[in-house]
């Protein structure tokens, strides 16, 4: 009979733990913490998320990491750590990947109609600007076939491509128009040539024209104001090309590239150039920016452009360069930004002259370009 009750007794005793067990176990279970977060989080660059931001949800746990920005400024993996206490107050660190793309496309601005008359190249990207969600520099291209000489309309494409492979074609149109004689111009062609004379400039220089060619304390001058004969000059003196050739070696050696774009031009070059711009622009935009024909520092052989012969060579780490050291080869910045009124025409960066060491120096002026005709004392104006 003992024997029957302690069975009993046992038997409810086990029924006991086992009960109480199951009541510990699902009473834990329900205590457990238990974090969710998003699967496979992907951002774009430079989007704004916080490490909190990809947390669906928090059970029986309290989050201990302060709200944070996640850096998204670069591409790849970024690893977001939390920190959360638990039921039972045990803190546990957990962690998820954010990973940072870039998934959008590049932005063109551009002018979608181009025009230029058969034999003038005009810069193709000159206005064209990108700019990129990822913030990186990207540099246009051109696709499609087009030919400056020819005549036609030509559908091209800008086409921008980040680093991650995003591209963007935009379509826009080259017209190449029938080249036509230039119209005359009210301008002596002839470029008036003074008689053989001696001067002093405003400044005290000694200068004389013989033979139709200017020199003011031994330097030749062209301008506006001082011409040259249409027979005058042959090609880029000696001493200009082995100055250029100077420069450019030690640019090389600096991986700075230049390459002379144009050097010598005949008076009768100048006067199809000039002509054809008026042609284009009219002669009061023209006078500008050209010379008229004999007035050319071009026709002198001392005087050479470089690279692209317009403002996309402004901001180049080559025009930098050469406007900082180009007066050690004897070289001047010829055509300084701000000077228009001195020299009669905008400034050029890409444009060259010689002029000799001891000269160039004192005309860089530590960096603030003295012109030639501030520097003699003379004036850069047609009379005719």
């Amino acid at each position: 009979m003992k024997s029957k009750k302690l069975i009993i007794i046992l038997f409810i005793i086990f029924i006991v733990l086992i009960i109480l067990g199951v009541g510990c176990y699902f009473f834990y279970n329900s205590k457990i913490l238990k974090v969710k977060i998003e699967d496979n989080v992907k951002v774009n660059i430079y989007d704004e998320v916080y490490n909190t931001t990809y947390i669906k949800s928090i059970k029986n746990g309290t989050l201990l990491s302060k709200k944070e920005v996640v850096d998204t400024s670069t591409l790849g993996t970024k690893k977001v750590n939390l920190e959360i206490k638990d039921y039972f107050k045990k803190i546990k660190k957990y962690s998820y990947d954010i990973e940072v793309i870039d998934k959008e496309e590049p932005v063109i601005e551009f002018n979608d109609k181009l025009s230029t008359t058969s034999g003038i190249e005009i810069d193709l990207l000159s206005d064209v600007k990108v700019s990129d969600n990822s913030k990186e520099e990207i540099t246009p291209s051109i696709e499609g076939e087009y030919d400056f000489n020819k005549e036609g309309t030509y559908e091209l494409y800008y086409v921008a491509k980040d680093s991650s492979g995003n591209e963007k074609k935009e379509k826009f149109v080259l017209e190449v128009i029938k080249k036509e004689e230039p119209k005359p111009v009210v301008v002596n062609n002839s470029a008036p040539v003074s008689s053989d004379k001696t001067f002093t400039t405003s400044k005290g220089f000694s200068g004389y024209t013989k033979n139709g060619v200017t020199y003011i304390d031994g330097v030749l001058v062209a301008n506006k104001t001082y011409s040259l004969p249409s027979t005058y000059g042959n090609g880029l003196t000696s001493e200009t090309l082995n100055a250029f050739n100077a420069m450019q070696a030690d640019m090389k050696a600096l991986n700075l590239n230049i390459w002379l774009s144009s050097g010598y031009r005949s008076y009768y070059d100048q006067k199809y150039i000039y002509n054809n711009y008026v042609a284009r622009d009219g002669q009061t935009a023209a006078d500008t920016y050209s010379a008229r024909p004999g007035h050319s520092e071009h026709q002198t052989g001392l005087a050479f452009d470089v690279n692209q012969i317009n403002s996309s060579f402004d901001n180049t780490a080559e025009a930098k360069w050469m406007s900082d050291n180009a007066w050690k080869y004897g070289l001047i910045l010829r055509y300084p930004k701000g000077k228009s009124n001195e020299t009669g025409y905008m400034y050029e960066s890409w444009h060259f002259r010689y002029v000799g060491k001891e000269l160039a120096e004192k005309l860089y002026n530590n960096g603030d370009w003295i012109t030639l005709e501030t520097y003699f004392g003379i004036t850069s104006q047609y009379n005719y």
